[in-house]
Order: C-alpha cells, then structure tokens, then sequence
C-alpha cells in the first residue's frame, strides 16, 4: 500500500446518473459510495454497460450526477480541474502538433501564470523523459506507434502534476507485450509521484497487478458496486514473481467468480 494521509480523500456519496434516451430515463448508476484514501490505486472492473467510464467522467467532472455528491480533498467537484488528470483509451492527441508541443499545451494551461517559457519547456521535457519518450519529442502522432501515442497521453496528464490521475483502459488497444510494457512503467511513475489513481479496466490480471482495491461493478443498468476488494500484495510488484503467488491467484479468482459467475447474465442477454 501507498503511504495514506486520508482514508477520505475522494468521496463519493450516494451519487446516481440518468440519462434521457428517445425511449425515456435510462439510469446508468445507482447508489454508488466509494472512499478513495490518498496515494491509493482503484481499478473500476466490471462487464460492458455497468457504468465504469460514467463514473469516471463523473470524477473528472466532465458530467454532473442526477443525484449525490463527488468531493476531491473536501471540495465538491463541479467541473473539470488540473488536479484530476484523463487519459483516454485513444489517447486525443492533436494529430498536427509533436509530442512535446501536444504535452507543452498542457503545461501552458496549468502553469502559464507562475512559470516562464524555460520554466514550461522544462516541465514538458521532465514529462516525456518520465515516460521514456525523449528521442519522439518532435515527431507527430502519425509517425509513432500506439504505446508511444498511450506514454504521450500518460506525459500530458502527469505534466499537470495532478492530484488524482483517472484513466479509462488506456491500455485497452494495445498487444499484449506493449501492454504489459506499459503497465509496468505506471507502476513505477506511480511509486514515484505518488499520485491518487482511479483506472477503468476490463482485465482481470491489470487490475490485480496495479491496484490497491479493485471495485467491481454489478451490470447496468442502474449498476452499482457489488463488491469491493482489497489488494494486499507488497510494492514495488514483480508480474513474472506475482505469476506464481497463490495470494494473486486468489484475487485474481475472487474477481473472475464475481465476473463470470455471479454477474455472467449480461453476457447471455447481449449475445
């Protein structure tokens, strides 16, 4: 586990989220309450249509709940803000500008008012080194691969230096191998800069891997948390030590049980 200053420093209370469709109310979440401690990592896991991305966007502040509050550090969250950081599974980087200008925009917009341009140019660098990312500075998006487009999304929002990083399976496009790459460098940026991390993933061994809790959403709609599961495997974490911990093996159970035994339904109503 993270060093945890709060037990409370994301909450989430009673909040549900509605939706007019041409067919009427179509409720996406109900009765969700959710602590998040500071320095701690929480996968949002569930089947397709539970609401994992609408609870995100909730948290980034890009939608409002029907009903509920959302509080980051006691203050309410009514919109987005530069200390909850998105990064998105298609990584929306502005196709015509380098890596480096695509991470510098964000710099700009945070820190324009207390830093020169040396100060920014700075910033930016630090962040594309921190994702290994130095020598693609000046290429564009078209001429990378897509785990280099995923680490400049990753260096835009850790450029931020924000409070809470919030990504939505940002890994979910990419091969296996990449994937893994990836996971393994979040672990360490996470180690290092010791942010609060709320991650939406459908893969059972990531959320695993990366968390510290693991929320598991029942399906929708009106999805709510079925069950909350603690992770208690020590950091920093190893995959190919982890393969063979019976510890892991049993998260890693508890998760595909509630998955595909208890909430398996969905997957017979959509085929």
């Amino acid at each position: 586990m993270h060093t945890s200053l709060s037990t409370k420093y994301i909450e989430i209370q009673g909040v549900e989220q509605t939706f007019k469709t041409k067919k009427g109310q179509f409720c996406a979440l109900k009765d969700i309450d959710l602590t998040v401690a500071k320095g701690e990592f929480v996968a949002l896991i569930g089947h397709s249509g539970c609401g994992k991305s609408t609870l995100l966007n909730l948290l980034a502040g890009l939608t409002t709940p029907t009903e509920g509050t959302l509080l980051c550090a006691n203050r309410e969250i009514s919109g987005p803000g530069p200390e909850r950081a998105v990064v998105f599974q298609n990584h929306s980087l502005l196709p015509w500008l380098t890596c480096h200008e695509n991470v510098y925009l964000a710099v700009e917009r945070v820190f324009s008012k207390t830093d020169n341009k040396a100060q920014l140019k700075e910033r930016t660098d630090a962040a594309l080194s921190m994702v290994g990312l130095t020598t693609a500075a000046q290429k564009r998006p078209g001429e990378i691969s897509g785990g280099m487009k995923q680490r400049v999304g990753i260096a835009r929002a850790l450029s931020m230096q924000p409070k809470v990083l919030l990504l939505d399976e940002p890994f979910g496009a990419l091969d296996g191998l990449t994937r893994a790459k990836l996971q393994d460098e979040l672990l360490q940026i996470v180690a290092t800069t010791q942010s609060t991390v709320v991650m939406v993933t459908h893969d059972v061994d990531e959320a695993v891997l990366l968390s510290d809790k693991i929320v598991m959403m029942t399906n929708g709609p009106s999805a709510t948390i079925g069950e909350v599961l603690e992770v208690k495997l020590e950091r920093p974490r190893n995959r190919v030590a982890l393969a063979e911990s019976t510890q892991y093996v049993g998260y890693r159970k508890a998760v595909i049980n509630f998955l595909y035994t208890r909430q398996a339904h969905v997957e017979k109503q959509s085929a």
